[in-house]
């Protein structure tokens, strides 16, 4: 069962992610989210952040279709994010393993093709000396 402390930790080991101040969490590569607490909204009630649930960048609509069909239990939707590639992750229905997959996944996708050879090779550019065994 992963957490937000597992999506942090896991976000931040990435390349070039940037952590966006909010009342959850929010990562970003490149200006380009790919990750962040879902902002559950319910008519009659403000907007609540849910660090338990997150937004996560899937790229296209195929992609989403096939996970909200596939892992009902783990993946969802509501009308505001119909048409978008995003599908909202129910983070206590995923091993830490399988989260570490769909962040680095969601990363690749929006992180410009300059920087994932950073992921590829091993190392971050901003810090060359540093190994991924070493982030």
């Amino acid at each position: 069962m992963a957490d937000a402390d597992d999506v942090r930790q896991l976000a931040l080991a990435l390349p070039h992610v940037v952590e966006i101040d909010s009342d959850g969490f929010d990562f970003r590569v490149a200006d380009k989210g790919f990750i962040w607490s879902y902002p559950e909204r319910r008519p009659g009630t403000s907007r609540r952040i849910r660090t338990d649930i997150a937004v996560l960048y899937v790229g296209d609509e195929a992609e989403k279709q096939a996970l909200l069909l596939g892992e009902p239990e783990v993946f969802f939707t509501t009308p505001p994010y119909d048409g978008l590639p995003l599908v909202m992750l129910r983070l206590t229905q995923v091993s830490v393993d399988r989260l570490k997959e769909l962040v680095t996944d969601a990363w690749r996708m929006r992180a410009p093709d300059s920087l994932v050879g950073d992921l590829d090779d091993g190392t971050d550019s901003l810090n060359p000396h540093l190994s991924r065994a070493d982030q």
